[in-house]
């Protein structure tokens, strides 16, 4: 099943179901007693079971009322506040080896603030005071239940579902940090996410889905998860024994070859322009570039 949220009456994140090119507005008033009085909230859903509450939906007879054009909604992020994003760094081999680096031992990750999520559509703010900025498409898993020191073996009972992501990152900013990415990781508004939270029966293997990225239609990343060097489950394991995941959470899995500094000429963000992510089956998540507000003052 495929879940969206978006701009409810009130401005309040509203939790659907799409159908086709249709969704199901799930605050609509017919829908209260298939809800049974839960909040209309993908939150909550994760919170409660996503896995449950796809199964009760699937089952449930929605009114003609409570379907809206998707065309007539605004979306915005699956989870528009997530508690936090782990992301993997230099986690696709094609991506190692296109900058000719060594693979990394145990994977190198990162925590992103649930705060610089945004939705489709939403723009992507570049602090004019940070330097060169990137882009990077990836698959991003979401977190279904609390996870703490869990097992490879047992991780991917932990995959509420999936969604899209785009990983902005300021590079200058990192590589004067020494590396470190909490700076260049957490700029506002730079992590875009969606279009749609697919639970895991429409993705049957992760390890086969390609991932695009373009500027303005110039095609910049081209590659697919099979490259891969630490899989989901891996990722979970490694990441569960070193912090709690909650319900709600996101992994970012890491970003193919093609990454702005490898082109030539750099194929940095610039406002005036529009990004867009496509990962297989998930749609495609396009943000515009806007100049934002001074970062490093703050």
């Amino acid at each position: 099943m495929r879940f969206v949220s978006f701009k409810g009456a009130q401005g309040q994140a509203v939790a659907g179901v799409l159908q086709g090119e249709q969704v199901v507005d799930l605050s609509h008033r017919a829908c209260r007693s298939i809800l049974g009085g839960t909040a209309p909230s993908l939150q909550t859903f994760v919170e409660q079971g996503l896995a449950q509450w796809a199964r009760r939906l699937a089952d449930a007879k929605f009114d003609i009322e409570a379907l809206r054009p998707l065309s007539g909604v605004q979306l915005l992020a699956p989870l528009p506040r997530p508690g936090k994003i782990v992301g993997a760094a230099f986690n696709f081999t094609d991506a190692l080896a296109e900058r000719k680096m060594p693979h990394p031992a145990e994977p190198v990750t990162f925590v992103r603030l649930g705060s610089t999520v945004i939705g489709p559509g939403a723009p992507i703010l570049l602090p004019p005071d940070v330097g060169n900025v990137g882009y990077e498409a990836e698959l991003a898993v979401v977190i279904g239940k609390r996870a703490l020191r869990v097992d490879r073996e047992d991780a991917m009972r932990y995959v509420a579902g999936y969604t899209a992501h785009n990983d902005v990152s300021g590079s200058d900013l990192i590589k004067g940090d020494g590396g470190n990415f909490v700076r260049g990781k957490n700029l506002p508004a730079s992590a875009p996410l969606g279009p749609w939270l697919a639970t895991p029966d429409e993705l049957p293997d992760p390890y086969r889905v390609g991932i695009k990225l373009d500027i303005d239609g110039r095609p910049l990343q081209d590659g697919s998860t099979a490259t891969m060097l630490f899989n989901i489950a891996d990722l979970i394991s490694y990441i569960s024994y070193r912090m709690p995941l909650e319900p709600g959470d996101i992994i970012a899995t890491g970003t193919p070859a093609g990454v702005a500094a490898m082109h030539q000429p750099p194929a940095w963000l610039a406002p005036g322009t529009t990004v867009t992510v496509e990962v297989e089956g998930f749609g495609r998540l396009s943000n515009p570039i806007q100049r934002g507000e001074p970062f490093l003052d703050r």
